[in-house]
């Protein structure tokens, strides 16, 4: 009986192992800058706003960027801004980041 739950608890440490480590980085930031009409933010992660035009979204990140038409992420994507790339706006209302 003993060895038999000794057996139950290795296996539950091993499959909470094993989810703990299956997907790295899933709901981690995205690694870098994001810098939005010169505001910086660093590992950035979800939404942002645009709040004034014309505007300039840099994403020095390793994640796409994706512009949208709406505020808080809704809307159209505009543009996607690929790392390493600067994108220039006149109408774009937020940008969403994982």
């Amino acid at each position: 009986m003993r060895r038999r739950r000794m057996a139950e608890v290795i296996g539950a440490l091993a499959a909470a192992a094993a989810l703990a480590f299956s997907a790295p980085g899933a709901a981690c930031a995205a690694e870098g800058m994001l810098t939005i009409n010169g505001t910086r933010h660093v590992n950035p992660r979800g939404c942002y706003p645009i709040d004034r035009f014309p505007s300039s979204v840099i994403n020095d990140t390793r994640s796409i960027a994706e512009v949208h038409t709406g505020r808080n992420c809704t809307g159209q994507v505009e543009e996607l801004v690929y790392p390493g790339r600067t994108y220039y706006t006149e109408t774009a209302r937020s940008v969403f980041i994982l």
